[in-house]
């Protein structure tokens, strides 16, 4: 039966698993908005679609899932071999877009949207995209040995240095992080040895060094955010607010939770700032309790272990580290968003994929789980028979 599996990931098909388990994910996502948004003076006797159209993010989340079906559509309409030669293009207009929004006016401290009437773009979502896509195809310039030359070295950290500086420079420090660890994984995946990894790490902390003292000096917010992740109770209505209260929301919904449209829950007073972006897992938490954060999280485990499998089973290197790099970046946002809601993170602004409210984020994600599902379509069939000597 194993084998009988072991063939079919091994073929080229349609990955409806995966598929499946992301619109599961998505839709999950439109009732924790559509809660968030809940005003029970309304009444919770209407119907779920009319729940939905009454939450203004509910409704506009749900928008965004059909646009985010027509995207992945489309990609499927070419193969990501042709995408991969296009990989020049791609990183120019990534760069060209990461500058230009540097000229953009702040919002929360960041400069890091395109406004469009009363619609905003943030074009580092996309940049993550675009890393996956162009760092993947530079690792796999030379087939035999990705880096063949300290030359080539070089050039695969400028590809990455260029659109990294540009987000710190916004400043953007969550996504940076999720560069950072979407490049780790691709260049381990290649074959840099950790003892490698550990040095440029050990590198990049010590030139962070300076930065640290300087936002310490200067009692900047991301300080202040540092400060309390580590000690929450040094300032409980200050720079710990989120952190403490989002804690409180969460341990309150208990085991089975409160109820998505209870009356009185911290959601709807607002207890938490942000809970529909960001700190959406403390709605989940509070009104669908352990049970349903374990539900979402197990939809995730689902999504991270599928991916996982697929990229065993995929023989090209180009589509292995496409898959590779999508399961990163959305493995990455998961930990660090429910582990800053719970307080074993620090905050970021990392939002919960397929989850937190956001249309460039949501379409941004499912593009990342349409490339593996390109990948997965068009893919030449794995060679059993020879991948038994890796095994």
């Amino acid at each position: 039966m194993f084998k009988l599996k072991r063939e079919h990931l091994a073929r080229a098909h349609f990955d409806w698993i995966l598929l499946i388990s992301s619109y599961a994910l998505a839709f999950y996502g439109v009732l924790a908005i559509t809660i968030a948004n809940y005003n029970p003076s309304l009444g919770a006797e209407r119907s779920m679609q009319e729940l939905v159209m009454a939450a203004n993010n509910g409704r506009l989340q749900l928008l965004w899932v059909v646009v985010s079906m027509v995207v992945v559509a489309l990609i499927q309409t070419v193969s990501y071999e042709f995408i991969g030669r296009m990989w020049p293009v791609i990183y120019i207009v990534d760069i060209l877009l990461l500058g230009l929004v540097l000229g953009t006016s702040k919002i929360n401290g960041v400069s890091g949207w395109f406004r469009f009437l009363d619609r905003t773009f943030q074009p580092s979502e996309l940049a993550k995209i675009a890393l996956i896509i162009t760092l993947s195809k530079r690792l796999t310039k030379y087939p035999d040995q990705p880096f063949p030359n300290i030359r080539h070295y070089i050039h695969v950290i400028v590809h990455f240095a260029i659109p990294a500086v540009l987000i710190i420079a916004q400043p953007d420090v969550g996504t940076f992080m999720v560069f950072v660890v979407i490049f780790v994984v691709l260049i381990f995946m290649c074959g840099t040895k950790l003892k490698v990894i550990f040095a440029w790490g050990s590198l990049a902390i010590g030139l962070m060094i300076p930065l640290v003292f300087y936002l310490a000096s200067t009692n900047n917010f991301r300080w202040l955010r540092l400060v309390a992740f580590i000690n929450p109770e040094s300032d409980p209505t200050g720079s710990s607010y989120q952190i403490v209260n989002s804690k409180v929301t969460i341990g309150s919904g208990g085991f089975y939770g409160k109820g998505a449209w209870a009356e009185g829950t911290l959601t709807h007073l607002n207890y938490v700032p942000e809970n529909h972006t960001d700190f959406i897992f403390t709605v989940v938490g509070e009104t669908l309790g352990f049970v349903g954060s374990v539900v979402l999280l197990l939809l995730y485990l689902i999504v991270i272990i599928r991916m996982l499998l697929l990229a065993y089973n995929t023989d090209d290197r180009y589509g292995r580290l496409i898959i590779l790099g999508v399961m990163a970046m959305l493995l990455f946002h998961v930990y660090e968003n429910v582990g800053m809601c719970i307080g074993v993170m620090p905050i970021t602004g990392i939002p919960l994929p397929f989850i937190s409210y956001g249309g460039t984020n949501l379409v941004v994600n499912m593009a990342g789980i349409a490339l593996v599902l390109n990948v997965t379509s068009h893919k030449k069939t794995l060679d059993l028979r020879s991948s038994r000597n890796i095994e």
